[in-house]
């Protein structure tokens, strides 16, 4: 039977109806492999046809020119402007700011035939290393509030170009979805004097319902009402409000990443996925009541009319279900 199951932290209710779904893997996408390009403005050789380059890692024995390994620069196309001041302006029930912010692109690798799941370990290190470098720089900017560091992957996660990349935008405002989980998470920390994040994993660890693996220092599960099939959320297992290095490095998370996108890949044929970071805004980076977070979701069904208009999801797979194929190795 289906069920209507609430997300224990911002309360959303979520539909559960895997008889829509008959079996998980009935959901897969066409495969997506990498290729060879004929041309890419991301592939070294190129550098000269993207804005310059921001940040960038190379080799040690590099000349300083060419041997980079990763690159971030500004988004050709950006959502926001990053010149000009914010400047709220209200007219009556209506309310507008300036769109200043920073669009951003990091280049994962000079290698267009990998991805984030089969690059080497070192490389996905410097994946996460390049995001809070630029989160450390961006801060010191006071007229941005939050950066939103997310990846899509694959043409129906909205990437336009195959070779990996993630990006991340400098916004004057918290957005909506993260205030609604600061919001809920303060609440319940001033009535149980307690992170419901961390509640919560302690939770999933005793009930081994929905965890799907974990090593020293992170968890990976499914939550217990997920918006899409297979989602999946990355959580540090000590309590830590913003996204930062565990014990100076990044190795730990780099691991549970790669481990969650390789069964990804491996159960259900490469799909396209979007992963987006949570973490706390400028204001109160350090506090007691928020967990940052990584949440990947794979794009395996769409939204039509019900969940556009009605602010439910429908989900084809229960999180145990996902759980169960995602423990295969």
């Amino acid at each position: 039977m289906p069920e209507l199951r609430k997300d224990p932290i911002i309360e959303r209710w979520v539909i559960i109806s895997d008889e829509r779904g008959k079996r998980p893997l009935d959901l897969v996408s066409p495969a997506s492999g990498r290729k060879e390009p004929d041309y890419c403005i991301f592939c070294p050789g190129n550098e000269l046809t993207s804005p310059n380059e921001i940040l960038a890692f190379r080799n040690p024995d590099s000349d300083g020119t060419a041997e980079w390994t990763l690159r971030v620069v500004p988004n050709k196309f950006p959502a926001l402007q990053s010149t000009g001041e914010t400047g709220e302006v209200t007219e009556g029930m209506l309310t507008m700011m300036n769109g200043i912010g920073t669009h951003e692109v990091i280049i994962e690798t000079r290698d267009h035939t990998l991805s984030l799941s089969t690059m080497n370990t070192k490389s996905a290190e410097d994946v996460l290393w390049a995001y809070y470098s630029r989160l450390k720089d961006l801060k010191k900017d006071n007229r941005f509030k939050y950066i939103h560091i997310f990846k899509n992957e694959g043409k129906d996660a909205g990437a336009s170009l195959e070779h990996t990349h993630s990006q991340l935008i400098a916004l004057p405002i918290v957005p909506k979805r993260v205030q609604e989980e600061l919001d809920a998470s303060l609440e319940y920390y001033n009535s149980n004097k307690e992170c419901i994040f961390c509640n919560l994993i302690s939770r999933e660890r005793e009930l081994q319902k929905r965890v799907i693996v974990e090593n020293d220092d992170y968890i990976a599960l499914s939550p217990y009402a997920p918006r899409a099939p297979f989602e999946t959320w990355i959580l540090p297992k000590q309590h830590q409000s913003s996204f930062q290095p565990y014990n100076t490095n990044f190795s730990g998370l780099a691991e549970m990443l790669q481990t969650i996108l390789q069964r990804l890949d491996r159960h259900l044929e490469i799909p396209p996925y979007n992963y987006l970071i949570h973490t706390s805004p400028f204001s109160k980076e350090e506090n007691e009541y928020y967990h940052w977070h990584i949440e990947i979701l794979p794009k395996l069904s769409r939204r039509a009319g019900f969940e556009w208009g009605s602010g439910f999801y429908i989900n084809p797979t229960s999180p145990e279900e996902a759980t169960k194929l995602m423990c295969q190795l």
